[in-house]
């Protein structure tokens, strides 16, 4: 029985995990006024007749907060590569040099601003609901044990607990990225 129990709670805890770090792969995503390789990184592009993702035919870097630089290792992929940008519909116009694709990252407007982190906001609340759903299904596994009720009175707190831990750190996630974005 202890044995179920703590594949109740270790799985529970772990999906709850698996939600944050979800969250945190899906606000990366979400610009923050200044350039970052993560920006590009859903690019794909066409690559000796397949699509493949931008880092696995090119190296990216950002020299400065307003730039990413793109140096392709064959350089014939720079046309394939400002086309990938184009299609990808990441708002970015890129330009090249004959070497590499250069990306002038724009500064954020104010409202541009209010709508990422009203985005980060949306994900960070989709994150919520899928931690309580885990606490949800954990409380519908501890009905089906049979233990005392003072116990699973103890284990529903214990649920609650962990519960609110991982909601404080999607809050807590949330408040920094929404800082991130913010700051001018």
């Amino acid at each position: 029985m202890d044995e179920e129990i703590k594949f109740i709670l270790d799985s529970t805890n772990e999906a709850m995990d698996n939600a944050i770090k979800h969250l945190e792969k899906k606000l990366v995503n979400i610009r923050a006024g200044k350039a970052s390789p993560t920006m590009v990184s859903s690019v794909m592009v066409e690559c000796y007749g397949s699509q493949s993702p931008i880092n696995q035919v090119a190296t990216i870097n950002t020299p400065d907060a307003m730039t990413i630089s793109i140096q392709p290792w064959d350089k014939t992929l720079i046309p394939d590569i400002e086309k990938g940008i184009m299609v990808a519909n990441l708002g970015f116009n890129p330009s090249n040099n004959g070497e590499s694709v250069i990306i002038n990252v724009p500064a954020l407007t104010e409202e541009r601003r209010m709508q990422l982190a009203k985005q980060a906001k949306a994900e960070a609340e989709d994150t919520k609901v899928g931690v309580r759903n885990d606490r949800k299904s954990a409380m519908n596994d501890l009905k089906g044990l049979d233990i005392s009720e003072d116990m699973k009175g103890n284990l529903e707190i214990d649920i609650q607990e962990m519960t609110d831990k991982h909601i404080k750190r999607i809050d807590d996630i949330l408040h920094a990225k929404e800082k991130e974005i913010m700051t001018v």
